[in-house]
């Protein structure tokens, strides 16, 4: 079985980073679209992909919360050595996330204006709103298939393979953006078909690993069972919805933004967005790359492993925020330059204030997904989603009514902080509550 390799340390390198790079490539799909849209269309049709972008969030956490629930379920049978019963669990996860995707492209093309006008579409942005969220839906199989196979696959013991056919998507993606918007002059339409023809792609790359004989999981005769898709969603609900908080996130910020300042502050926070969303993915890439194993050694009933794993990501983790948090006080200026023109220099410098301020949060955010990722890992879900619901939904809204009470527009840009920080102190009780009870 190729989740067991030449010491723990080795498979934890070997599962990290190569998750660690899928969740970059999937951060810069939409930072890419974001880029060509802003110099090949303008910075209004920058601010209404910016809006659309919680639906784009809530397909991935939509293939998450399936991915993670199955792949957690399919590690701990393959631990109890029950081949056939994660070969089912496999079957159903893939028929279920067929027919969810179906059912989210009908509700987008029937009530696309009513959703564009919930996600805050304005007068000047509506129609790039509409046309994003439209073309994405016809694709949306794509976007929550590939998600979910590129967490399958690690399960399966080949986490590279994963990185390669994920890297390759959005090279593709980058070509055909060039193609569509800068020389057909398709606009915002033209993004997110990029998008979605790349994310056709990568499916089609990820069923030739899945149809091949080297798959411990394949298609098989089932039964459905109801209690299976309860435990597979239950498991991997925190999950989708720590991937869904970004943009949660996104969706109450533009909200505030819209009522304190003006329309032209969701270009600010667009690029700090792609930037925070590339943090958070990165610590949910590390949730993610230890969970085949953890879900693994907890099937096998050996919790020295597991517990050694998560002292690994917790270590990983707090190294990788503060590099994080010094890269992006440095990158602020010519990342900011790349996405407004030289003529807004106002926006230039209100948008690097903004950066800098919200960079604070990045110090934090890796904690509270790490642990949340393992409470989720040894089917943990009422801790896991308390903290998932926090720092996704509860939090943040705390935070930004009482510091816009408090100052205003300025008090939006220290929300993200506040609210992690509430988090931390919430995922440090029940990590002590777990520690007390578990003796680790």
């Amino acid at each position: 079985m190729k989740l067991e390799g030449k010491s723990l340390k080795h498979d934890f390198f070997r599962f990290i980073i190569p998750s660690l790079i899928a969740q970059w490539v999937y951060a810069l799909y939409t930072m890419i679209d974001g880029l060509f849209v802003a110099r090949g269309v303008s910075e209004l049709a920058l601010s209404g992909v910016n809006i659309a972008m919680p639906f784009v969030t809530l397909l991935f956490s939509v293939a998450l919360m399936f991915a993670v629930g199955s792949s957690t379920v399919i590690a701990i049978l393959l631990g109890e050595k029950k081949d056939q019963e994660a070969k089912e669990v496999f079957t159903q996860n893939i028929l279920t996330i067929i027919l969810v995707s179906i059912l989210i492209t009908a509700l987008v093309l029937w009530k696309s204006g009513e959703i564009a006008a919930f996600l805050g579409a304005t007068r000047l942005t509506a129609g790039y709103v509409r046309t994003y969220i439209i073309t994405i839906a016809c694709f949306s199989i794509f976007f929550i298939c590939s998600y979910s196979l590129e967490v399958l696959i690690k399960t399966d013991g080949y986490p590279m393979k994963a990185t390669i056919i994920v890297t390759a998507g959005a090279v593709l993606n980058c070509i055909l953006d060039y193609v569509f918007v800068m020389l057909l002059h398709k606009g915002v339409w033209g993004a997110a078909f990029a998008t979605g023809i790349s994310q056709l792609i990568v499916v089609l790359l990820y069923l030739t690993h899945f149809c091949s004989k080297k798959t411990h999981m394949k298609l098989v005769r089932f039964t459905p069972s109801p209690s299976l898709a309860w435990r597979t969603m239950k498991i991997g609900l925190s999950s989708g919805i720590t991937e869904f908080s970004a943009g949660i996130v996104i969706f109450l910020f533009n909200h505030a933004i819209l009522t304190y300042l003006n329309e032209e502050f969701i270009v600010s926070y667009t690029i700090v967005t792609y930037v925070s969303t590339i943090i958070v993915m990165s610590m949910a890439g590390i949730a993610q790359g230890i969970q085949p194993l953890v879900s693994y050694y907890y099937g096998r009933r050996q919790p020295e492993k597991y517990h050694r794993l998560l002292k690994y990501a917790l270590c990983f983790g707090t190294v990788f925020s503060i590099a994080a948090f010094i890269l992006s006080r440095i990158i602020a200026v010519p990342l900011v330059s790349l996405f407004i023109s030289p003529g807004l220099s106002e926006l230039r410098s209100a948008s690097i204030g903004v950066f800098h301020t919200v960079s604070y949060s990045f110090l934090l955010c890796g904690f509270n997904i790490i642990i949340g990722g393992f409470f989720t890992a040894i089917e943990y879900p009422r801790s896991a989603m308390a903290i998932s619901l926090g720092r996704g939904f509860l939090f943040v809204a705390l935070s930004l009514k009482l510091l816009t009470a408090l100052f205003n527009g300025n008090g939006i840009w220290w929300a993200a902080l506040l609210s992690e920080a509430l988090c931390l102190l919430l995922t440090l009780l029940l990590f002590l509550y777990y520690r007390k009870h578990c003796r680790l």
